[in-house]
């Protein structure tokens, strides 16, 4: 796939914080999008309610859910290229209701499989995420760091992982599986450390809450993420390939948190909040990822600075009406 230009191009998880900036750019690039939401009652297309209506004239939105096998077989059928990036992502709420990740998840990525390899369907990217590594045993991380399972949710991300690289071993199916780091930028989810601490700040909280400052990570903003994607989206011999979306940078989150304060408030304090701390196997101490991989099939960079991409963050959030739902005196899981 050299051009997305007028290709039929499925994402499921079309709602969320990742998923609605890449229909943004496939829309704005000419291809032609189908969008997996999550079905609601109020029928609300998540931030792709948020999008320009002369975009949506390019996606048909399709409410829906990812654990249906009848659901996705329809929504896949045909596809040139078939992103997934559907899942529950809460670190927290995985030690709460760890069979719920286990359903959408695993059976949600088995359920891409299964459509794609009995449909007329092209490419297929599954999102993985840098959880599944754990704490770096060594840094930084390339695609063969070991896998560590600690919380629920890494544990079902590898089984996922697994999967598509069973159909592709098994099936011949084309699957890359794609490892973003931490992707951060507007519309990230509250339950995501930057949301967190921006909004405490904006709201004028004098303490802001938060967990361990210690653990480093690496920050890659929404749109470098974007860009990774359709590179190896469009790249050649990616095929049961395992490939990391990092800077190769860390950062410490209490170092983060003293930026975000300078920039917002300077006179705001850190409490260290017991309720927010993971237990202590679970906590990942450390990620840092190696790019070389990405670099060298793509000649992907990231092109956005972490100063940059953090003070674009905090003038989107300074927007009042982009802070409508988050709930910056609760946590949330």
């Amino acid at each position: 796939m050299n051009s997305i230009e007028g290709k039929l191009i499925t994402v499921t998880g079309a709602d969320g914080f990742i998923g609605s900036h890449l229909v943004e750019k496939l829309a704005s690039s000419g291809a032609r999008v189908r969008a997996l939401t999550c079905y609601s009652f109020s029928n609300s297309w998540g931030w792709l309610d948020h999008l320009p209506s002369e975009l949506l004239e390019c996606v048909d939105v399709i409410p829906g859910d990812i654990r249906d096998s009848s659901c996705v077989r329809q929504l896949v059928e045909g596809s040139d290229l078939v992103f997934h990036l559907a899942a529950l992502i809460g670190i927290p709420y995985s030690y709460a209701a760890p069979e719920s990740y286990l359903d959408t998840n695993i059976k949600g990525t088995l359920n891409v499989l299964e459509a794609a390899r009995h449909s007329n369907c092209g490419r297929i990217i599954v999102t993985s995420t840098s959880e599944v590594y754990g704490t770096a045993r060594y840094a930084p991380i390339d695609e063969e760091h070991p896998l560590q399972p600690q919380s629920p949710y890494s544990a079902t991300k590898i089984a996922a992982d697994s999967l598509a690289e069973s159909y592709y071993r098994s099936f011949s199916l084309p699957v890359t599986i794609v490892r973003p780091f931490n992707t951060y930028g507007p519309r990230q989810s509250a339950r995501a450390i930057i949301p967190t601490i921006i909004t405490q700040l904006l709201d004028g909280q004098e303490f802001i809450r938060l967990g361990s400052l210690n653990p480093t990570r690496d920050l890659v903003y929404v749109t470098d993420t974007i860009e990774g994607f359709l590179r190896i989206a469009s790249a050649d011999e990616v095929a049961g390939e395992k490939i990391n979306i990092a800077t190769g940078i860390e950062s410490r989150i209490g170092d983060i948190a003293k930026r975000l304060i300078n920039e917002i408030n300077p006179q705001a304090g850190i409490v260290e909040d017991p309720d927010r701390l993971r237990p202590e196997k679970s906590e990942v101490n450390r990620l840092c990822g190696c790019t070389k991989k990405l670099e060298g099939m793509t000649g992907w960079k990231p092109g956005t600075t972490l100063e940059e991409g953090l003070k674009q963050t905090i003038e989107w959030f300074r927007i009042p009406g982009n802070r409508v739902g988050y709930r910056s005196s609760h946590y949330t899981v």
